[in-house]
């Protein structure tokens, strides 16, 4: 099965090869940028021609009557010094509109190569609560496991939690005197940043403390059973609080998730015979380490990847790399994504080269930093509070909560208090997530609630409450919702709509290949908008009984495909507003 793009691609490709006698030219079809230059177009004939020579306006119109039309394709123009414009039949979009509405599922289209894909996402560090900088790895994540799931990849989760090294040491010598004096551990942990900062405070000012606490590191990291113990319970009270932001954000991470950095540490000592085998270690200043020619600092000097220091400890590199080796070697990855912040490139770039030039990644799996920028406060600076304090993710979003439901208080207060506050809470956090996730992930960004939780604008808000006003069409039809799955475009804006809704596979598509979730809000902004144009120029139920029950099946298309892809987003659709 194939996309109406991929479709045509292979059709001007074959009629280029008939042309031609070679099959080295596929050809490149894109969006057309005005509807008189068709729904898409054919490049690439011009570069064909200046290699053989011959006019490209000539050979791209011997391309043309090669072209193999069949239902899908009304007809075909050369424009301009070699273009081919491209307009898909209108019986085409009918027949596939009436497939995909008695089986939605065929609106996405599965990949003809699915892979084995590891997704690395979320990570938070566990010595404290998760906090604001954790949201865009977590949602951009889910966003991009939900479309590779949905594209037919088998999907592996790994959240790679920070659950090792020194401030456990800490942590763990505060919990076990909190222990010795009887104290409620439930209640001492309810606020880890407190429990934290008590345990920072008491390693930084009591000399007797932090020796204790260097002494536990030692202890865990050989095992000690008693200690372990304790760092396990200090585990067990974080996860749930990672639990219950994941149960608010709506992401798909499950305990089954987890592969912690602790799950590498028994693969540490080994990581580092392995590079030594493979002759890339170097001593420097007493730390092993790796340097490769192709980073170098300001000075032209190697910068060095620093494997384990000088007093035998291990580092983020050394762990990344035993998970390299784990997910390539165990979980038999194609393709490994790491959705972590864009401040870690340089690290991530270092460690997939030391990976592959120790064989710890086959050269046909493909490693990926899936970077984000930092969410910004108004001032240009990194999201605080007014005290300068990290913000708690769970706050965050309880705001929202509340924000949102004063919003919808506001527009409509014949709201019952229940049904009220399960619209805020889809809303709130919906605007959260659909804020972050229709910028460019690459970018920094500015979080403002006002924009947010507009109604107006590429926002979610605006995105619900037209999923939520064709469902409430949908309703008004006197008797039950007819079944009809027959569409016939008579209407320019019928037309555009469908066509639009037929192109939704082509965007998830993109989405899994570039890993941009803003692709999706993009698309999802533009069909929302096509329906508003169709429905105030084309009346649903006044119509006439053929013409009504034709735009009701368009409506009930492209509520399908908003819900379909507001899911694949991780945000839940609202049947009213």
């Amino acid at each position: 099965m194939l996309t109406i793009r991929q479709s045509l691609a292979a059709r001007v490709s074959d009629a280029i090869s008939r042309v031609t006698g070679s099959d080295d030219n596929p050809a490149h079809v894109i969006y057309a940028t005005k509807p008189q230059f068709g729904d898409y177009q054919a490049n690439g004939v011009m570069a064909i021609a200046k290699q053989m020579k011959t006019n490209p306006r000539q050979l791209a119109e011997q391309v043309v009557a090669e072209l193999d039309h069949g239902e899908l394709i009304e007809r075909a123009e050369v424009a301009g010094p070699g273009f081919i414009n491209l307009f898909i039949s209108n019986a085409y979009l009918e027949r596939s509109a009436s497939e995909a509405l008695a089986a939605p599922e065929k609106l996405i289209v599965p990949a003809t190569d699915p892979q084995t894909v590891v997704i690395d996402y979320s990570s938070p560090n566990l010595a404290k609560e998760m906090h604001v900088g954790h949201l865009r790895g977590t949602i951009i994540g889910d966003a991009i496991t939900r479309v590779m799931q949905a594209l037919g990849h088998r999907v592996i989760r790994q959240n790679h939690v920070g659950d090792w090294g020194t401030q456990f040491g800490m942590l763990i010598a505060h919990m076990e005197e909190l222990q010795e004096q009887g104290e409620s551990l439930s209640t001492e942990l309810s606020n880890l940043e407190i429990f934290y900062r008590k345990a920072k405070q008491r390693f930084d000012e009591e000399a007797d403390f932090a020796d204790k606490a260097r002494a536990y590191v030692v202890r865990l990291q050989q095992g000690d059973s008693h200690v372990l113990s304790i760092w396990q319970r200090f585990i067990e009270e974080s996860l749930k609080h990672c639990e219950e932001v994941y149960g608010l954000l709506g992401v798909l991470l499950e305990r089954k998730d987890l592969c912690a950095e602790s799950f590498y540490n028994k693969e540490l000592a080994d990581i580092v015979d392995a590079l030594d085998e493979k002759g890339l270690l170097t001593e420097s200043e007493g730390a092993q380490c790796v340097f490769l020619d192709e980073f170098k600092g300001k000075d032209d000097k190697p910068l060095p990847a620093i494997i384990r220091k000088r007093d035998g400890g291990f580092l983020y590199a050394s762990t990344d790399l035993a998970a390299v080796r784990y997910r390539c070697q165990e979980l038999h990855a194609d393709r490994i994504l790491y959705v972590v912040d864009a401040r870690q490139s340089l690290h991530f770039q270092q460690v997939f080269a030391i990976a592959r030039a120790a064989d710890f990644a086959p050269q046909d799996c493909s490693l990926e930093h899936i970077a984000y920028g930092t969410m910004m406060g108004e001032d240009g600076k990194p999201f605080k509070t007014r005290s300068g304090d990290t913000v708690k993710l769970k706050d965050l979003l309880e705001e929202a909560n509340r924000r949102a439901e004063a919003l919808i208080s506001e527009r409509d207060s014949d709201i019952d208090a229940r049904e009220r506050a399960e619209i805020a809470r889809v809303v709130g956090i919906s605007s959260v997530k659909y804020s972050d996730l229709s910028k460019n992930r690459n970018s920094d960004y500015i979080f403002d609630w006002s924009s947010m939780l507009s109604f107006d604008g590429n926002t979610a808000p605006y995105m619900l409450y037209a999923y939520a006003r064709i469902s409430s069409i949908l309703r008004r039809r006197e008797g039950e919702p007819s079944d009809n799955n027959r569409i016939s475009v008579k209407e320019t804006e019928e037309r555009a709509l469908l066509m639009k809704t037929l192109q939704f596979p082509e965007v998830v598509q993109a989405v899994g290949r570039d890993c941009l979730p803003n692709q999706l809000c993009n698309y999802l902004y533009e069909l929302a908008g096509s329906f508003m144009r169709f429905y105030e120029n084309c009346p649903i139920l006044k119509a006439d009984d053929e013409i009504r029950d034709s735009r009701l099946a368009l409506a009930r298309l492209t509520a399908e495909t908003l819900h379909q892809g507001l899911d694949l987003l991780g945000i839940r659709t609202l049947e009213r507003m």
